[in-house]
């Protein structure tokens, strides 16, 4: 099986062509393909599928195999692969999601897709503004926010020193979202300027999150922390997330997205 492996702010799953090859089981794939020691390494596996409605249709699986709604990082690698590769090769483009059809603009250089911007659609509230679990043998304030999957943000004054990997299990399974929760942990840096760390649900802390990043600005932008246009930095680069609020009432996603390298494998 050929494949791709693309990044989007250090977001790093491994993409196959399905217009080209098959893939019969691909949870499984996608929790053998990620391990970093026995397979190629990623948060996931991205299968690009022809579609009726769109120009293409991603389907995410996250690395234990679950298979996950949404990605902002993924869905501008997408977008970048079918340009590049002429299956849709203009520069506006539809994918097909299981959290509904996403519009991207991508932006060219030398022929390449260095970047895209992601019509992320409306965010909903899922929570009271904030709401209240306890974790960590304790109270923990969050903001619920769906991007088509479900996000729990939590406001810290610190979170360089935050050990996800014994606390975010603890997040993601607790009884409050019987689907499991992407949580991200967010320091308020100045009305247009924050910084974001996530452990995404069946993948753990991750680089970067591009559904949570949109998360994570709505909640401020909710909570009035920050203007409707913020720079949210991740451990793997910075998204540039509007909110137009006064508008469409969608949020849009900026941010770049690179191939890292190909080959194949045998499945």
């Amino acid at each position: 099986m050929r494949f791709v492996k693309m990044q989007g702010a250090g977001n790093d799953y491994v993409y196959v062509d399905c217009f080209r090859e098959t893939v019969s089981d691909p949870g499984t794939l996608a929790a053998r393909l990620s391990d970093r020691h026995f397979g190629i390494g990623s948060d996931g596996l991205v299968l690009i599928c022809p579609s009726e409605k769109a120009d293409c249709r991603m389907r995410m699986f996250n690395a234990d195999g679950s298979e996950g709604e949404m990605c902002g990082n993924a869905i501008r690698c997408v977008g970048k692969y079918v340009y590049e590769h002429g299956i849709a090769a203009k520069e506006r483009l539809t994918v097909e999601t299981l959290a509904g059809i996403k519009t991207l603009e991508l932006e060219i250089i030398g022929g390449k897709a260095i970047a895209a911007t992601v019509d992320m659609g409306v965010p909903e509230l899922t929570s009271k503004l904030p709401e209240g679990i306890f974790v960590e043998g304790r109270k923990q304030t969050f903001v619920g926010i769906s991007m088509g999957n479900p996000h729990a943000v939590y406001f810290r004054k610190e979170i360089g020193e935050l050990d996800l990997n014994a606390v975010g299990p603890e997040y993601e399974n607790h009884t409050r979202f019987p689907d499991r929760v992407n949580s991200e942990f967010v320091q308020v840096l100045g009305r247009g300027h924050v910084r974001m760390r996530v452990w995404e649900r069946g993948s753990g802390e991750t680089m970067a999150c591009g559904t949570g990043a949109s998360a994570c600005a709505a909640a401020c932008m909710l909570m009035g922390y920050t203007d409707d246009t913020v720079q949210v930095d991740l451990l793997g680069g910075t998204l540039t997330i509007r909110w137009d609020r006064g508008g469409s009432g969608h949020i849009f996603m900026t941010g770049p997205a690179e191939e890292v390298f190909r080959g194949e494998i045998d499945v």
